[in-house]
């Protein structure tokens, strides 16, 4: 089974939603998960603090600089992902759509290089 990240897209310049409305998403996308759990296709999530929480490490002459927040300045920020085992891309694509729909956000979806990790 090849691995696929679903990366939830958010748009920091747009309202936060209300308390209300973040349990509902939360609700929603932890029924979502706890579907891949049981088809088996679950590995890892994880939900993410905004970009001004970020540190960028950048290489550089054999040594490295650090700055506060995100490393592209976009209002689009990786806000959280699923981790997830598929047989192919269409059934990826499928929970993507569950997911989406759960979150109310664009999702990615990024197939993990075949090589073998321990």
């Amino acid at each position: 089974m090849k691995k696929y990240l679903l990366a939830v897209q958010f748009d920091e310049s747009a309202p936060s939603p209300s308390e209300g409305e973040m349990q509902e998403q939360q609700a929603r996308t932890a029924k979502v998960t706890a579907e891949m759990q049981s088809a088996g296709s679950w590995v890892f999530v994880g939900g993410l603090l905004p970009s001004h929480a970020t540190t960028v490490v950048r290489p550089g002459n054999g040594t490295t600089t650090m700055t506060d927040g995100p490393f592209a300045e976009t209002k689009e920020q990786l806000g959280g992902f699923w981790v997830i085992r598929c047989d192919d891309l269409d059934q990826a694509l499928a929970w993507a759509e569950k997911c989406a729909l759960a979150c109310g956000a664009p999702i990615e979806v990024r197939p993990f290089e075949d090589a073998q990790w321990t």
